[in-house]
C-alpha cells in the first residue's frame, strides 16, 4: 500500500457500490475512484464520467492507416514502380482492398493500445493496493484526502448509510 490518504469503504454488492457513488458524486466530490473485481454496469454513470475520447483515437487513426495503406499502394505500383500485368491498369483498387484493410486494423490498433496506455499513466512504479479482497470478491470505493470537498466523518457516516460492510480512513 502507497501513501493514499483517504476513506476506503468495502461493499460485498455492487449495488451498494453504485449507490455509494452516486451519493458521493451529488456531494461535488470529484476525487474518487471505484475498485471492482469485475465490471459493473452503471458505475460511470454512476461516479459522473465522461465518454472516452478513444473511439475517436481508434477512429482517426483508423482513417489514416486507410489512407496511407492506399496511398502508398497506389503510389508504389503507378509512379515509382509500374509494371503492367495482364493489361491491368496500373492503380487497381480492388486488388489494395486486403492491404488496406490490414493496415488501417494495424494502425487503428496500435494507436489505441497506446492511448490507452498514455491516459492511465502506464506503467507506474507503484501501484496502489488498498485491500487485496478488491480483486477477488469485493467491491470498494476510495475517496481522497486532496479533494476540496473531503470530510472525514460526514462521508463515513453517509458511506456506512450506503451499505458498507467495512469503512477505513487511510
Amino acid at each position: 500500500m502507497n501513501n493514499e490518504k483517504g476513506i476506503l469503504a468495502i461493499f460485498k454488492d455492487p449495488d451498494q457500490l453504485k449507490l455509494a457513488a452516486t451519493q458521493i458524486r451529488d456531494k461535488k466530490v470529484k476525487s474518487f475512484d471505484a475498485f471492482t473485481p469485475f465490471p459493473v454496469h452503471g458505475i460511470e454513470d454512476a461516479m459522473g464520467m465522461k465518454r472516452s475520447f478513444l473511439p475517436w483515437v481508434t477512429f482517426i487513426a483508423g482513417c489514416t492507416g486507410g489512407s496511407l495503406g492506399m496511398y502508398f499502394q497506389i503510389w508504389t505500383s503507378s509512379i515509382i514502380w509500374p509494371l503492367n500485368v495482364g493489361g491491368k491498369p496500373f492503380a487497381s483498387i480492388p486488388a489494395f482492398i486486403p492491404v488496406t484493410f490490414e493496415s488501417t486494423v494495424l494502425i487503428a490498433g496500435l494507436s489505441t493500445a497506446a492511448a490507452l496506455f498514455w491516459v492511465c499513466g502506464l506503467p507506474k512504479g507503484n501501484p496502489r493496493i488498498l485491500d487485496p479482497r478488491l480483486t477477488n470478491d469485493h467491491f470498494g470505493l476510495f475517496i481522497s484526502a486532496n479533494d476540496p470537498q473531503y470530510r472525514e466523518s460526514e462521508f463515513s457516516e453517509l458511506l456506512k448509510r450506503a451499505g458498507a460492510n467495512e469503512v477505513r480512513v487511510l
